[in-house]
């Protein structure tokens, strides 16, 4: 079975269960996956049906991943800014010192200016122990008043700040 790592975790229950013995091959991606799928016939790929009619693949099983609430967010990155659609997200990076009420006082701005955070994650930053930076998405756009706001006051309180940037927020 064919397909990027990521797939092959969440679907790590199913496969040990319908196909204990099957190797697993992680590839790039789940499209790489079903072109492989079509030139080895006895193998099979983790993908979206869209690849699967892309590459003439037939679909073996439907939902087979761990945990049905997943979701994965696929991004377009580029150099262009994106004007405010009405409808946006913000996303960013940022770190604070590892101190008792850090991460409090970095994002007080936010709620002082009335911007909702959607996500947050914290990944070690590498520059020494117990040192995070932290990926945040926020509603509105980096151009909308009150957000603008919000952030130069983050940018003030934060060790690093960066806005990764701004873009319509998805349909689902």
């Amino acid at each position: 079975v064919y397909s990027h790592q990521q797939s092959l975790a969440q679907c790590r229950s199913w496969l040990d269960r319908h196909l204990p013995n099957v190797k697993r091959i992680a590839v790039g991606s789940n499209a790489e996956a079903a072109s492989m799928a079509r030139e080895d016939t006895g193998a099979a790929a983790i993908a979206s049906e869209t690849a699967g009619e892309i590459y003439n693949l037939s679909v073996l099983a439907h939902n087979i991943e761990d945990e049905p609430g997943n979701t994965t967010r696929f991004l377009i990155i580029g150099n262009q800014q994106v004007p405010p659609s009405g409808e946006d997200k913000t996303s960013l990076l940022i770190s604070t010192r590892n101190e008792a009420g850090g991460l409090h006082r970095l994002l007080e701005p936010l709620a002082e200016h009335g911007v909702s955070m959607t996500r947050i994650e914290s990944r070690p930053s590498r520059r020494g122990v117990w040192d995070y930076v932290f990926f945040i998405d926020v509603d509105g756009h980096k151009d909308e008043p009150h957000v603008r706001q919000a952030l130069a006051a983050l940018e003030k309180q934060a060790g690093m700040y960066k806005v990764l940037g701004s873009y319509p927020k998805a349909v689902l």
